[in-house]
C-alpha cells in the first residue's frame, strides 16, 4: 500500500530544500520499499501571487488527504505590504487549524562533529539528545484576550491562559510514548508555584505517568529548565510543556547545535502531520543554490518515523547526514577553513551517497 506525501515548498529557499529532501526520501524508498508517492502544492507568498490567497482550498484538501506533509518555508519582504490576513505566514496557521496539529516536536541533537558550532563548551553540549514536545493549540495563545480596556481609570490589556485535563492528558500521553522509544525519561515543565493552569498541568501529568511505569517523570519550573538547558542539556531526554513555555524553550534549545540550518521539526495532528525545518525562507539566498538542506532532510527522517513508523528509513537518513558531516562537508552557514565547502546540491549528493543499498527482504 502506497504512502502519499504532499510536498509544499512555499517561498524563498523552500523549493530547493524540499527538492533535496524528496530526493533523499526517494533513495530511501528504493532501499526500504516503503511505497512513497509525492504531490506538490502551493502555499505562502507563491500561492498568493498565483491564486490571491496564501492557502488555497486545493492545498488544504490535498493536505487533509495526505499521509504526511513535507513543508519548506514561507514569507519574504516581497509580501510585507500585503493585508495581514493574506500574508504568507497565514498558510502555516491555517494548516495547523485545518489539520488539527496539536503537538510540535523539536529534536535537538549535538553530535561531536557539530559541537564546535555551539555557543556552549564542547564538553557540556556534546552528546545532547533532547526531544521537546510542545502543546500547540491551547494555552495563552488561543485564550480570550482584550487589546485595550479602561480599568480603575487606567488602560490595560489581558490574555487568558487556560488548559483542560483532556488537553494535558493528550500531550502527556504523546510524551510518554515518545520516551518509551528513547531513554525512558520525561521532564514536565510548568510554573506550578505561581500559575493555577500549571498546577492542573502537573496533577494531570502525574496521573498520566501512572499508566507508563517504565518511564521516569520529573518536574521543572520553566525558569529552572531554561537555565538547565544551558548548564547541563544532556540531563534531558523528553521535555513536555505548554504552548508558551514550549515556544520559548524550543528556540533556546535550537541554539545548542549552533545552526538552525540543522534543526528539523514536526507538527503532529489528528488527521495527518506536517514536517518542516525550523528556519525561515531566507529570500536573500533563494535561487542561489547555497541553502543548507539538512534541516529539511532531517525533517523527512522524522516524517518516516512518526507518520509511517519506518524507523529503519529514518535512521538511514540520520546516519547519512552524520556521515556527510564527518567527511567534512559544510554548507555556507557552517563552513570554516579546513572543511569542504558544499552548496545545496553537493550536500544533498553527499547525504545520498551514504544511504545504504541493502534491500529489505
Amino acid at each position: 500500500m502506497s504512502k502519499h506525501i504532499v510536498v509544499i515548498p512555499g517561498d524563498g529557499i523552500g523549493e530547493e530544500i524540499t527538492a533535496s529532501a524528496v530526493k533523499v526520501l526517494q533513495k530511501v524508498d528504493e532501499v526500504c520499499r516503503i511505497g512513497l508517492t509525492f504531490e506538490r502544492k502551493l502555499a505562502g507568498g507563491t500561492a498568493y501571487d498565483a491564486c490571491g490567497t496564501p492557502l488555497p482550498k486545493e492545498t488544504v484538501e490535498a493536505a487533509k488527504n495526505a499521509d504526511a506533509i513535507l513543508f519548506g518555508a514561507v514569507g519574504g519582504d516581497k509580501w510585507d505590504d500585503v493585508e495581514p490576513t493574506l500574508r504568507p505566514e497565514q498558510a502555516v496557521l491555517g494548516l495547523r487549524k485545518a489539520l488539527g496539529l496539536y503537538v510540535n516536536l523539536r529534536p535537538v541533537k549535538v553530535p561531536p562533529v557539530l559541537a564546535e558550532y555551539s555557543p556552549l563548551k564542547a564538553d557540556i553540549v556534546t552528546g545532547t539528545d533532547v526531544l521537546i514536545v510542545r502543546e500547540l493549540v491551547g494555552g495563552i495563545y488561543f485564550g480570550d484576550r482584550c487589546e485595550s480596556e479602561i480599568h480603575n481609570g487606567v488602560e490595560r490589556a489581558w490574555d487568558l491562559e487556560n488548559y483542560s485535563v483532556p488537553e494535558v492528558r493528550r500531550i502527556g500521553t504523546f510524551a510518554m510514548k515518545a520516551a518509551q522509544k528513547r531513554r525512558g525519561k520525561v521532564t514536565s515543565v510548568d510554573k506550578a508555584n505561581v500559575l493555577a493552569t500549571s498546577r492542573l498541568w502537573r496533577r494531570t501529568m502525574i496521573g498520566v505517568a501512572k499508566d507508563y511505569p517504565s518511564v521516569a517523570l520529573n518536574h521543572f519550573y520553566v525558569d529552572n529548565c531554561a537555565m538547565q538547558l544551558a548548564l547541563d542539556p544532556k540531563q534531558f531526554d523528553v521535555i513536555v510543556t505548554g504552548n508558551l513555555f514550549g515556544d520559548i524553550l524550543s528556540d533556546e534549545a535550537a541554539v545548542l547545535g549552533g545552526s538552525i540550518g540543522m534543526m528539523p521539526s514536526a507538527s503532529i495532528g489528528e488527521l495527518t502531520s506536517l514536517y518542516e525545518p525550523i528556519h525561515g525562507s531566507a529570500p536573500d539566498i533563494a535561487g542561489k543554490g547555497i541553502a543548507n538542506p539538512c534541516a529539511t532532510i532531517l525533517s523527512a527522517a522524522m516524517l518516516l518515523r512518526y507518520s509511517f513508523g519506518e524507523e529503519e528509513g529514518a535512521a538511514l537518513i540520520e546516519d547519512a547526514v552524520d556521515a556527510a558531516l564527518e567527511e567534512g562537508w559544510r554548507t555556507a552557514d557552517l563552513y570554516k577553513e579546513g572543511f569542504k565547502k558544499a552548496d545545496t546540491k553537493t550536500m544533498t549528493d553527499a547525504v545520498l551517497g551514504h544511504i545504504g543499498t541493502t534491500i529489505k527482504k
